[in-house]
């Protein structure tokens, strides 16, 4: 059998842990004796065992001499687990296809070296490419020091938000795209560590930023990008409960006053260099990458967007299509740039009445 359909199989199990192992990274593993697969595993929850643990126990007996698909170099170091390259030599595994190093500054090589020391034959770079792909900000985090950044929005067919006033006229209450589409954005805001939005978008739908509906084991981090401190303190993400968990990004000559009473309601607020259109979407990275955080969306709206477009620091469109043209009652969601960008359609999906397009920017 052709092996990497092991190591996709592998690829496919380390999904199931999105959204639920944070800061940890997603890992697929899978034992295989001769062609049989007899173990599979992956990370289910931080603190929980790791997959090569999980696939190794599933496998037993078995796995002795057999070959362990890992999609990530396994970790040699104790940490909320024991390390998983004690599991693998007690084991009895003859050899072990990785398929990418892990970045880790405390992994990085430790583990294949320890394996290889013990006389395990050790294979790196299977599907690495995808591999990397499936570590998203993960990868990013600790090889770039930023997030992976995904822009998410929900347009009309001729590329248009819905406007915030006198949509409900046109038959979907306040809504531009469908359940199921609605649906499907809520679980995508439980795999984040943080959703960002803009002022414009705080102030006109005052929004809750969490995932609801779905299966949310944590809710992301809630940033709020406002330049001058100008919202209204009555937003509902500016109380409690929301409060604590949420951030207000904003410039360096932001009022004084207006921070201060964000701080006593519990609302974190960082100064921040400014960019085109407000704060400086690579400046704001880079502080939520110093905080740990791996995956951001951005969902709004269409300064929001163009500004970080601009920048260059979007990784990922998700873009929700609703079958309908709202001309000059929307509002186009990307303004001018000063050059055109490009991107890969990675999936077409259709969501009841709706279409999920997920565009690649970095091909």
């Amino acid at each position: 059998m052709d092996e990497e359909v092991f190591m996709r199989r592998a690829l496919a199990l380390a999904e199931r842990g999105r959204g639920r192992v944070s800061p940890n990274p997603v890992v697929g593993a899978v034992v295989v004796h001769g062609d049989r697969v007899v173990g599979e595993g992956w990370h289910r929850s931080l603190g929980a065992p790791h997959a090569e643990a999980v696939a190794l126990e599933h496998a037993g007996r078995r796995a002795r001499g057999a070959t362990l698909y890992v999609t990530l170099e396994p970790c040699a170091h104790a940490g909320r687990t024991p390390p998983c390259v004690d599991a693998i030599l007690a084991a009895g595994i003859r050899r072990c296809v990785v398929a990418t190093r892990d970045p880790h500054p405390i992994v990085d090589g430790r583990g294949l070296r320890r394996l290889r020391r013990a006389r395990v034959r050790v294979e790196l770079g299977s599907l690495a490419a995808e591999a990397r792909a499936t570590l998203g900000g993960y990868w990013l985090l600790y090889t770039a020091g930023r997030p992976r950044v995904t822009l998410k929005l929900a347009a009309s067919l001729d590329g248009r938000l819905a406007p915030h006033r006198g949509f409900a006229r046109a038959g979907r209450g306040r809504w531009l795209t469908g359940p199921a589409a609605r649906q499907a954005a809520h679980r995508m805001r439980a795999r984040m560590d943080a959703v960002v939005i803009g002022a414009g978008t705080a102030r006109a739908d005052d929004p809750r930023l969490t995932a609801r509906g779905v299966d949310a084991r944590r809710q992301p981090l809630r940033v709020v990008c406002d330049s001058r401190l100008s919202l209204p303190r009555t937003l509902r993400l500016f109380r409690a409960p929301l409060a604590h968990g949420t951030v207000v990004a904003c410039g360096a000559r932001a009022s004084q006053g207006a921070e201060r009473a964000l701080v006593a309601a519990g609302v974190r607020v960082w100064r921040l260099p400014r960019g085109r259109g407000g704060v400086s979407p690579r400046a704001l990275l880079r502080r939520l990458g110093g905080e740990g955080v791996q995956e951001v969306m951005v969902e709004g709206g269409a300064r929001l967007a163009t500004s970080w477009l601009a920048a260059d620091a979007v990784d990922r469109v998700e873009l929700f299509t609703a079958p309908r043209v709202l001309g000059s009652r929307g509002l186009a969601w990307c303004g001018p740039l000063a050059v055109p960008l490009g991107g890969r359609v990675a999936q077409r999906r259709p969501l009841g009445e709706d279409t999920l397009l997920t565009i690649e920017m970095r091909t």
